[in-house]
């Protein structure tokens, strides 16, 4: 197993305020691409078709999802994670693998925070009343690990770790669920994300209960088994030369309102559905189609934080 490097690693026990770490914390935002907002949204999220999970209603929601699965075959997802605190040491075969190794050591020792799942169908229309799921783990930043900046990032974004501390969901419990809603394993689901390979990475972890796989084909063969199709919006871009940046600004770019506060994974996950379809509007069918079958499985594992362009490869 690599050794870590843990450049910023927040223990506020240990780490008062007065005293910050001496050395350059690795860049660590979370959510899609755009910038911070800095105030949450005064509009609840129930308002906006997006319904809020956690422990105490986590049963019920699957089963409501069971049923809206069967007609909705298309899932947009996006995570909300606390970050990047820790870099991979040693040699690499190439900055692919570092990105892998990168991910990889993240994800391990990290917890996600919130999952966003939107259904969609065929032509793009969402359900009836609730379009999107929101859930919302277990996280105690007294004891968790995480970057500080990523936590105001979600603090400002109304994401309330208080309430996750107390009533967030337990992950094993999340994972038996999912395994049993008709949404994994299944070949005619198709998965839509954007720039998503930490995203999977958390997915995978929750899935398996286990580290993820060393070697990074081992993790593309877990993400055929559990996810299929998966059609990452990021690659469609490469066929739409006006499209750039993160998922904000490509929803700006395709003239689409965002519903809910960004920087959280269930408003963040309809703006990638809404994003998708768009996309296949505008595009040719012929184009659209080729861009599907280069993008299939497609999953960019680089880091894609607020500041992620800053990263500097070992």
């Amino acid at each position: 197993m690599l050794p870590y490097y843990y450049p910023q690693v927040y223990y506020p026990y240990v780490l008062p305020p007065s005293s910050p770490p001496q050395i350059q914390a690795m860049p660590s935002a979370v959510g899609s691409g755009g910038h911070a907002s800095h105030t949450a949204s005064l509009i609840s999220n129930e308002d906006c078709g997006i319904k809020d999970v956690w422990r105490h209603n986590l049963e019920d929601e699957f089963r409501t999802i069971r049923q809206v699965v069967q007609k909705y075959h298309y899932v947009a997802m996006d995570t909300e994670f606390p970050g990047v605190v820790a870099r991979p040491l040693g040699e690499f075969r190439s900055s692919a693998d570092y990105q892998y190794q990168l991910l990889r050591c993240n994800v391990d020792i990290l917890r996600i925070i919130q999952l966003g799942l939107t259904f969609m169908d065929d032509e793009g229309k969402t359900p009836p009343g609730f379009t999107t799921w929101q859930f919302n783990f277990k996280f105690n930043l007294s004891e968790d690990m995480y970057a500080q900046d990523s936590i105001d990032l979600l603090q400002n974004s109304g994401i309330q770790f208080k309430k996750h501390e107390e009533d967030g969901i337990d992950p094993l419990e999340f994972a038996e669920l999912l395994m049993t809603s008709g949404i994994v394993l299944m070949d005619n689901i198709k998965w839509l994300s954007f720039h998503s390979g930490y995203d999977f990475g958390y997915l995978l972890k929750l899935l398996t209960d286990q580290m993820l796989p060393v070697e990074e084909s081992e993790f593309f063969e877990l993400l055929r088994l559990y996810f299929p199709t998966i059609y990452d919006v990021k690659y469609l871009m490469k066929s739409c030369k006006n499209l750039k940046g993160g998922l904000q600004e490509v929803a700006d770019q395709l003239e689409l309102r965002r519903v809910g506060p960004q920087h959280q994974a269930g408003s963040d996950s309809l703006l990638t559905g809404m994003a998708f379809f768009k996309m296949r509007e505008v595009l040719t069918p012929t184009l659209f189609n080729s861009a599907l079958i280069q993008s299939h499985r497609q999953i960019d594992v680089k880091y894609r934080g607020y500041r992620a362009h800053h990263i500097i490869l070992a």
